[in-house]
């Protein structure tokens, strides 16, 4: 059993709610637009003074500069458990997928598939394709978002479950 902390849309804002609420995961994931390699050097270090040393998987976004493309690739894909997921900051919604998304959902065999981008919150899950889509929507206050979210989930298995929507305040 794997518990995550999925985050997206930082724009180079972490406070002691988000690490709090992520200390107790055994993995984070950021879906893109982390700001500045210092939130991934701050995310660490909150994450290791609780003594969690919990591994950061992410992709850059838009926004982030070479520093941290030269860390974090455009996408990834990777197996959690039993499950195949793919991570691609701009990568759209069920019905509305971006460019070359869908095939690569497809010709991968994805079952979870986080975007960020948007700000906006929303878990669906795609019949067509099988596959669960998840964007956290933003935890960092720049954007025009009006709440910072973070989600909360556990994989077991072959199984997505326990999911959580963390609502950390207005921006």
């Amino acid at each position: 059993m794997t518990k995550i902390g999925l985050i997206s849309d930082t724009h180079s804002f972490i406070d002691e709610a988000i690490i709090d609420y992520l200390k107790d995961c055994d993995e984070v994931w950021h879906a893109g637009d982390f700001g500045s390699i210092e939130l991934v050097e701050d995310l660490k270090k909150g994450l290791l003074k609780n003594n969690n040393k919990v591994l950061i998987k992410g992709v850059y976004g838009n926004i982030d500069s070479s520093e941290i493309r030269q860390v974090f690739p455009e996408k990834i894909i990777f197996d959690c458990e039993q499950v195949r997921i793919m991570i691609q900051h701009i990568g759209g919604y069920p019905g509305r997928y971006s460019v070359g998304v869908k095939k690569e959902i497809i010709d991968n065999k994805i079952k979870l598939f986080i975007s960020g981008h948007s700000h906006i919150l929303k878990i669906m899950y795609d019949d067509k394709l099988g596959c669960l889509h998840m964007n956290p929507g933003a935890a960092g206050k720049h954007g025009w978002h009006k709440t910072r979210t973070i989600i909360r989930f556990v994989i077991d298995k072959n199984d997505i479950k326990d999911c959580e929507v963390i609502e950390l305040g207005s921006r």
